[in-house]
């Protein structure tokens, strides 16, 4: 068996819209899958679409999946904990439920996906680069996020020095971002 307090914690960021059959929900698959063969743990938001591949994949070969939820997401949305998360951590508030993903990661990959993934980013960069946090690998996987961050820095180029910009890693698909993360 397993030790789940000797490997990596994992976070993945990722939308909520993918589903079964889809190519985004496939490859979150296939990176819960490639996370637990490595022996990491890995965190989600424990909901649909991103979040159920990832941890569908992940429990499937074997690994440990934490659900990291909230009132304030169920209330505004009739949804539940997905069938794959084997260790819950609820919170009340979605600051809550982003600081316990954030905070207790050892990595962050983030997959495509709208305004909370991007703010599950934002909110993972920005305490790195305030020194909230110690720095940990923060993984944008897809041409997606590569686009969106080149154009930022382009837009805000003076904003945004390089000792900042190095906190972020691309990866070209789940692959890639499994093998930027350190072996614990």
């Amino acid at each position: 068996m397993t030790d789940w307090n000797s490997t990596m914690n994992v976070t993945i960021f990722g939308g909520s819209q993918p589903k079964e059959g889809d190519t985004s929900y496939a490859e979150a698959y296939e990176l819960g899958k490639l996370l637990a063969r490595a022996g990491h743990t890995v965190l989600t938001g424990g909901y649909i679409g991103t979040m159920e591949a990832v941890s569908r994949g992940a429990a499937e070969a074997g690994g440990h999946v934490i659900g990291v939820t909230c009132a304030d997401i169920e209330a505004w949305r009739a949804v539940k904990p997905n069938a794959w998360v084997k260790e819950e951590r609820r919170f009340a508030t979605l600051q809550e439920r982003l600081n316990e993903l954030v905070l207790a990661c050892d990595a962050a990959v983030a997959l495509p996906g709208g305004p909370g993934t991007l703010t599950e980013v934002a909110l993972t960069w920005n305490l790195m680069i305030v020194r909230s946090m110690p720095a940990k690998p923060l993984i944008l996987t897809g041409a997606g996020w590569r686009s969106v961050l080149e154009s930022f820095y382009n837009s805000f180029d003076v904003y945004i020095p390089q000792d900042q910009r190095v906190h972020v890693q691309f990866a070209e698909d789940v692959q890639e971002a499994v093998k930027l993360i350190p072996i614990p």
